[in-house]
């Protein structure tokens, strides 16, 4: 998970998601269905991405 971890950093950490993005509105969802392809590409072996946005609350993507 480091390579997803580093693009994150690079590309999300302190940035406004709309613009990084290019939605009007980024939701967890959208996060979850963004970060589901990157990672789908790198790593064949991915079947989901899970994205929290509290400890009891979570967006998840599986196709």
């Amino acid at each position: 998970m480091a390579p997803l971890k580093r693009y994150i950093d690079d590309n999300f950490d302190h940035r406004h998601l709309n613009g990084v993005l290019g939605h009007d509105a980024v939701t967890s969802e959208v996060l979850a269905q963004h970060f589901y392809d990157w990672c789908k590409l790198r790593l064949p072996e991915t079947v989901g991405v899970r994205v929290s946005e509290t400890p009891k609350t979570w967006a998840e993507y599986r196709p």
